[in-house]
């Protein structure tokens, strides 16, 4: 067998990793093949400096799409080794991939593949996840330490958060460059960037999930027919340091949960509005303790039967974030 994927394989691949999550579906990532080695490079053209100031977000996004682009791997027969920040002077340069032939390709391997293309961010209310405390178990086994620290916030911080959701939005009322970026990547879609108008929710469904970020409101019917308060977990993933290596690691664990999540039949709803301002992430940082850096909650819960899924977000073609390079000597 051969030490390097073919071609077709890092295609399919990078091709998954775009289903990665990130900020207002900006999909900041833009890879590079040289059919030896495949190199990560943030895309800040695609940055939104308006709601992400610190840039942590864009680096949070590319690394999801690592955690995807090894899930994607692994079920193609291949192990990923990541260097993270390769090269010092270029700080663009996020990563560097080389492939390794795995002894073996595992049900569960497939099943974290499958999906990624099944993934949603679910922005309506969930019920409590069924089985949560087998899952948690199971989580905290998969993900390593040095990625990220993980927070199951108690019932009684629900109040808190939603005052630190409630506290972002009243903060960013005025912020023009802010609300500029909000109108301008939600409710439409623009080269194949950008939130739908289908995965936006009403008021009245906004108002049931008082942790949400305030998006635009959509005129249109709820997607369910069943109408809830919102019961679902929330876990905090938090990082030693706001470095860029840890923010990093800390996507790939998020890429992790997410796919994992959905394998167990979960719904899930990345939230980082709560981080974005330093006084709500003060609120988020007093519940998790310590001195940790929080990147980033997620809502788990399950969806209600009888509702239509949330339309698959649209994704840049791979001729835009794959670039096939002369072998490098």
């Amino acid at each position: 067998m051969n030490d390097v994927p073919s071609a077709e394989v890092v295609q399919k691949a990078v091709l998954l990793a775009g289903r990665a999550p990130s900020l207002h579906n900006s999909q900041p990532w833009q890879w590079f093949f040289d059919g030896t080695t495949l190199r990560l490079f943030a895309a800040r053209e695609r940055s939104l400096p308006g709601t992400d100031a610190t840039g942590r977000q864009l680096i949070l996004g590319c690394g999801i799409a690592v955690g995807h682009l090894r899930a994607a791997l692994a079920a193609a027969g291949w192990r990923a080794g990541v260097a993270w920040l390769p090269d010092p002077n270029r700080r663009e340069h996020l990563a560097t991939v080389r492939f390794a032939p795995s002894a073996v390709v595992t049900d569960a391997d497939r099943d974290r593949a499958d999906a990624i293309v099944r993934r949603r961010t679910d922005r309506l209310p969930f019920a409590a996840p069924e089985n949560w405390n087998d899952f948690e178990t199971v989580l905290r086994s998969i993900i390593a330490p040095a990625e990220a620290a993980i927070d199951v916030l108690p019932e009684d911080s629900r109040r808190k958060l939603a005052h630190a959701s409630r506290l972002t939005a009243e903060l960013r009322r005025y912020d023009s460059g802010y609300q500029a970026e909000l109108q301008w990547w939600t409710g439409h879609v623009v080269d194949r960037t950008g939130i739908p108008a289908t995965a936006l929710t009403t008021a009245e469904e906004q108002a049931r999930v008082p942790v949400g970020r305030t998006l635009p409101a959509t005129t249109r019917a709820s997607r369910r027919t069943e109408q809830i308060a919102d019961r679902s977990v929330l876990v905090a993933l938090s990082t030693d340091t706001d470095s860029a290596e840890d923010v990093l690691r800390c996507g790939q664990a998020l890429s992790t949960l997410l796919l994992e999540a959905t394998v167990a039949g979960y719904a899930t709803c990345p939230l980082t509005h709560l981080v974005e301002s330093s006084r709500s992430r003060a609120i988020i940082r007093e519940l998790v303790g310590g001195t940790a850096q929080p990147q980033v909650l997620v809502r788990i819960g399950s969806a209600p039967e009888g509702g239509a899924e949330p339309e698959p977000t649209p994704r840049l073609p791979l001729s835009e974030i794959l670039r096939i390079e002369a072998p490098r000597t």
